[in-house]
């Protein structure tokens, strides 16, 4: 792509914003290269690994290597799995009967290298035996193309599978750290479906604040309406959404109620989405319930917006090619993280494409400590929280950003609070 006009590739730009449907006129997302690239990374990172497989049961590392989806109520219920040799190509096991044929008609990229896939889970008294015939469906793969001796990578388990793979004498490893290492780095594609995700989130909370929020609305009532218009203008699914108002705030729960919304109530709403071709949207905005009165930020609420804002921004700014987690985790402002030790996600950042939490977290929990390089073309959800403990009402906020060449570049684009930006 000639990018002279521009400055900057296509995809780092969020304002430049490819159509969702395809034209003979416009080269958008490139669907084969997608299947293609990711592929390729995935290869790489075995490579890298010393593997000579992966076994893959997760749904969205399914997809990333196959590019096969049938609904996301089989995407964390292992009845599905795919083995991807190192240097071959991918084999899905579908599960049997009008499934496998849908997928043999769905993907014809995949044409020949379909099979049904052997369920154990549930199966009673059968569980032993069913996860065997699974693992042998594995090692016969495995074996026609010459890996079954190699170190075999696999994402899920459970105690049957386990023990079934062990009685078939291979050398089974942890695949994780290979699979997250090729899906945190995204594709070009992948940054597309990634804005074109964000557009939708940022068109749903424009919504909200403008036509949706109003004193006696419920809770559940926004929520609902967001399902409606994402699953309107091209999400798959919409995963869960976050309203939180008033004394909800805080301390902060974390699921909408049918709690009423009252005049002057905080409101904070987190959008996590399934967007176009699986890629995630995961933000948050904080509204004020102003009534006809058109009722304002009072300075207390403005003070904590900003604490929370800029904390935010801190990090922001530190997510850039050849940092690490620990210098984007200093900027965090200490939490319940440094206080137990462990993740809140609250005043953290992770790592979002075909899953909300895609392989990379960075907490002060553990990243001043273990710091993990942060790579171009990554791509995070970023989130800082205001939770002093006496608050009536308090604050969150969070960003979608890619790591670009050039810096980073946050991919959500719906405003702020206009008094709180005024500071």
């Amino acid at each position: 792509m000639d990018t002279r006009f521009i400055g900057k590739p296509h995809e780092w730009d969020p304002r430049r914003l490819y159509s969702q449907t395809g034209a003979d006129w416009q080269h958008r997302v490139d669907f084969d290269r997608l299947r293609k690239e990711r592929l390729e990374k995935l290869r790489a990172s075995m490579k890298a690994h010393d593997l000579g497989a992966l076994v893959l049961f997760a749904g969205a590392n399914i997809r990333y290597a196959t590019a096969s989806y049938q609904g996301n109520w089989k995407y964390n219920i292992n009845i599905r799995y795919a083995v991807v040799p190192h240097s071959g190509e991918p084999v899905l096991f579908e599960t049997a009967g009008s499934d496998l044929h849908c997928a043999e008609i769905d993907l014809p990229w995949m044409e020949g290298r379909i099979r049904p896939a052997i369920t154990w889970q549930w199966a009673e008294g059968a569980v032993p035996y069913m996860a065997g015939r699974m693992a042998e469906s594995v090692a016969e793969v495995l074996k026609e193309h010459g890996v079954a001796k190699e170190r075999i990578g696999i994402d899920n388990f459970d105690m049957p599978s386990l023990e079934a793979f062990q009685k078939t004498g291979l050398k089974i490893v942890n695949g994780w750290p290979a699979v997250s290492a090729a899906r945190v780095v995204k594709t070009r594609d992948e940054i597309e479906l990634l804005k074109q995700a964000s557009s939708i989130g940022d068109a749903a909370m424009w919504k909200i604040k403008y036509e949706w929020l109003k004193p006696g609305v419920r809770e559940r009532e926004i929520e609902a309406k967001v399902h409606e218009f994402m699953l309107e203008r091209g999400c798959e699914i919409i995963y869960d959404i976050i309203v939180a108002s008033g004394g909800n705030t805080s301390p902060y729960r974390r699921w909408a109620t049918d709690k009423l919304i009252r005049q002057g109530d905080l409101i904070i709403v987190d959008i996590n989405a399934v967007g176009p071709s699986g890629y995630f949207i995961d933000f948050v905005r904080c509204f004020k319930c102003g009534g006809a009165q058109g009722m304002k930020m009072t300075q207390k609420e403005i003070d904590l917006y900003r604490e929370v804002y800029d904390s935010m921004y801190a990090g922001i700014e530190k997510l850039r090619p050849g940092n690490t987690t620990a210098d984007v985790a200093a900027a965090f402002p200490k939490y319940d993280d440094d206080k137990y030790g462990t993740v809140t996600l609250q005043q953290f950042a992770h790592s979002i494409g075909l899953t909300l939490y895609e392989g990379m977290w960075m907490s002060r929990a553990y990243s001043l400590k273990y710091p993990a390089e942060i790579k171009e073309n990554m791509y995070f959800a970023i989130e800082t929280f205001a939770g002093h403990p006496g608050l009536q009402q308090t604050c969150r906020l969070e960003e979608n950003v890619l790591v670009s060449g050039k810096g980073p570049v946050v991919f959500t684009l719906m405003e702020h609070m206009e008094e709180a930006m005024r500071c």
